[in-house]
């Protein structure tokens, strides 16, 4: 199920459907309140303010209802427009018509998802921002839906959980860019760092590049268990499939389209990460590892990979070093 963008003139007949729910106090409209609303209305661009003023009178309740999520809209609207400052540079050039499809798969994370849209939102890149809800439970798909119809922003929810890497392989679908990344939705990783990251593949110079968290003087993630974890399964897969990666199980991945469009993707959880990086060493595509920086979240935090994601990770690397 997509979620769907509305135009501004169905935002405006969804206002008047919420005036015209009964339940309010009849008869005891509140001129202030009325006021507000309709000059909040045309200062948000939905219809001018003598539209506005045309709306039948507002009850108490309602009204305050509307200021409510005016005041969430304007919220997300100024964190959607990044500060300049925080803008990071392009220092090169990349060909004409070129662009960047950032692919979200989101499960949970109504507490970052703002934020995130945000800074990938400021990326002075030419992109589309694929969000994939995977039938979140928290608040997440509340949030979205107040930002259908954001410039270059594509929304699709799914009815039912099944898990990043299903995510990914719905959002890979809707991607057009002739580069398309991963980027998760919790904070862990900055979106600043996709400048760096895509790099590679504007110049020519790669068909696929891992972010990886350790390529630095000092590792990335602050867990050695995390770190031992990871340098297992990077290890493992390195063997099995004869690349020489620091950061196997990095989120950010960025690829030519045409890399994703030459193998299917199977795995529906966190296997996608050892599925996708054998068959990219086993069509002899031309990967590149760049550093970036990481913020590692505690399970406290809403951290989700667990020990049978480990297990599980083993298990895909031998499977994949052997076939499709």
């Amino acid at each position: 199920m997509n979620c769907t963008t509305p135009t501004p003139t169905e935002t405006f007949s969804e206002i008047e459907s919420l005036l015209a729910e009964p339940g309010g106090p009849s008869g005891r409209s509140t001129s202030l309140q009325r006021a507000a609303v309709t000059d909040r209305v045309a200062a948000n661009h939905f219809i001018s303010t003598a539209e506005a003023a045309a709306v039948p009178d507002l009850a108490g309740e309602t009204a305050a209802r509307m200021l409510e999520n005016l005041d969430s809209l304007e919220r997300l609207s100024t964190e959607l427009t990044a500060d300049e400052s925080a803008e990071p540079a392009v220092d090169y050039l990349v060909p004409p018509g070129w662009r960047l499809s950032i692919v979200i798969p989101v499960y949970n994370e109504a507490r970052t998802i703002r934020n995130v849209l945000a800074r990938v939102a400021a990326i002075p890149l030419p992109k589309e921002i694929i969000v994939v809800d995977d039938a979140s439970t928290d608040g997440t798909r509340g949030v979205l839906e107040q930002l259908q119809g954001a410039q270059g922003l594509v929304l699709v929810c799914k009815p039912r959980n099944e898990g990043k890497g299903a995510a990914l392989r719905t959002g890979f679908a809707r991607a057009r860019g002739d580069v398309v990344v991963v980027q998760d939705a919790d904070l862990e990783y900055n979106p600043r760092d996709i400048v760096s990251l895509v790099r590679p593949l504007a110049e020519g110079r790669a068909d696929v590049v891992y972010g990886s968290r350790f390529l630095g003087e000092v590792p990335q993630d602050k867990s050695l268990v995390h770190r031992l974890g990871n340098a297992l399964l990077t290890w493992a897969s390195n063997v099995t499939t004869g690349q020489r990666l620091t950061d196997m199980e990095t989120c950010y991945k960025a690829f030519r389209r045409g890399v994703l469009e030459s193998f299917a993707i199977e795995q529906n959880r966190f296997g996608f990460e050892p599925e996708v990086t054998a068959k990219i060493a086993r069509r002899k595509f031309r990967v590149v590892e760049v550093p970036i920086s990481y913020n590692a979240r505690s399970y406290a935090e809403g951290k989700k990979i667990g020990l049978k994601d480990l297990v599980s990770t083993l298990y895909c690397i031998a499977r994949y070093a052997l076939r499709d």
